[in-house]
């Protein structure tokens, strides 16, 4: 079975989608003792959030769309790169985007920050240079390039990062994007060779 050979990120998908579900229906107190609160883990060195807060999620909503992502691109990266690498990825993607929340919030005692979103977003752009030209769908139905898609995004999320106000952490998301394509260059620059002669030929 599928499952059988990518259970990295099978394993860390199921385990997302049951902490949070509990979170978000019969146990409440799941979710809000894994919230990310810089302020607390300056001052009271409360670090276990900065991992566990990827597996509590806001609504159904962010569940849906951050399982979604890891269901389509996560199995077949894992195959590309094999399962310990993966999930070496996917945690220090998780740990990266934690803590530059941490970093730019810590003297903000109100500040709480939840959800896979930044590990999540590390698997995807890891994914992208392994698969440039791979379309990937926007509301399901305008497909784009991934590599195209990788540059719109970063962009945009850069932008929101100086600019949005509202409940998004792209600070998370951009952490997150640049911790994938970052953990590619060092641990398989070939991968990256690969893709810009990809891309390069595709523009030909």
């Amino acid at each position: 079975m599928a499952w059988q050979v990518a259970p990295g990120a099978y394993g860390i998908l199921a385990l997302i989608v049951v902490v949070s579900s509990l979170g978000l229906t019969i146990m409440p107190r799941i979710r809000e003792r894994n919230l990310l609160r810089p302020f607390r883990v300056v001052r009271e060195h409360a670090y276990a959030p900065v991992i566990t807060c990827g597996f509590v999620h806001a609504d159904f909503g962010h569940l849906f769309f951050n399982s979604l992502t890891m269901f389509f691109f996560g199995p077949t990266l894992e195959r590309t790169i094999g399962t310990t690498r993966f999930i070496a990825l996917y945690f220090i993607g998780l740990v990266i985007s934690s803590l530059g929340t941490v970093w730019k919030h810590k003297n903000n005692p109100e500040y709480a920050s939840l959800g896979a979103s930044g590990a999540i977003l590390c698997v995807l752009f890891a994914y992208i240079v392994y698969y440039p030209l791979d379309k990937i769908y926007l509301y399901f139905a305008l497909g784009i390039p991934a590599v195209l898609f990788a540059f719109g995004y970063l962009a945009y999320t850069w932008w929101a990062s100086k600019n949005a106000r509202g409940r998004v952490n792209h600070d998370a998301h951009l952490d997150g994007a640049l911790t994938g394509l970052i953990f590619v260059g060092v641990t398989d620059f070939n991968a990256w060779r690969h893709a810009f002669q990809v891309v390069g030929d595709a523009l030909n």
